[in-house]
């Protein structure tokens, strides 16, 4: 089942993909401009507070999205449930993945050294996870956290992706921009600069589908 945190994580990544701040997106959805905001997630006793599904579904008929891209398109958190069908996928290191002989020139899995991990399946082929090593997307993804990552996925403004360069860095960031040349990764932790790279500079870039606590 998606955990609080997901579903707030969903409706800021929504917002991001349409250029919008969540303000902007309740009042373009008919709701109060801080509808969404951080500090009404948690109450004063530490409650964790929802948004309703009526907010959810006005700011998806604002937007145009469906409420599956809503739910897989943003990466959000799924809790393993005994009750799925489990598939075994690749696993590596995030930190490890910048070693050569782990992927092929596409971002596919390949060579030796991965572990697995079973995972309720996507119902697709080609994916893999990779944990999560370092604090540039806190408090998103937090090390440990598994981030299961499609290589056939097409990315838009606002996705979640990890990035090869030619360098052989591997990364988790927000893909914030991309024109004909260059490409622009935000981090969520704002300890981190945003970073651009040449389109030139990039091996390969693949969308984050979901992750695992």
């Amino acid at each position: 089942m998606l955990s609080h945190r997901a579903i707030w994580d969903g409706i800021d990544a929504l917002a991001r993909r349409h250029g919008h701040s969540v303000s902007a997106l309740a009042k373009l959805a008919g709701l109060d401009a801080t509808a969404f905001n951080v500090s009404k997630r948690v109450s004063k006793d530490g409650r964790e507070r929802w948004p309703s599904t009526e907010s959810i579904s006005k700011i998806l008929e604002a937007t145009g999205e469906s409420f599956d891209s809503f739910l897989t398109g943003t990466g959000a958190f799924l809790q393993l449930n005994d009750n799925l069908p489990n598939r075994t996928v690749p696993l590596l290191g995030l930190a490890q993945a910048g070693s050569g002989g782990f992927f092929d020139s596409a971002g596919f899995p390949a060579g030796q050294g991965w572990d697995e991990i079973a995972l309720p399946s996507p119902g697709e082929g080609g994916i893999y996870a990779l944990e999560v090593q370092g604090d540039s997307m806190e408090p998103l993804y937090r090390e440990g956290d598994r981030i299961v990552v499609s290589p056939t996925e097409q990315v838009r403004r606002g996705d979640r992706v990890v990035v090869k360069t030619r360098d052989g860095e591997v990364m988790a960031k927000i893909l914030h921009r991309q024109t004909g040349k260059q490409i622009e990764l935000h981090s969520i932790n704002p300890a981190y600069e945003p970073r651009l790279f040449e389109l030139s500079e990039i091996e390969w870039i693949a969308r984050i589908i979901w992750a695992s606590q």
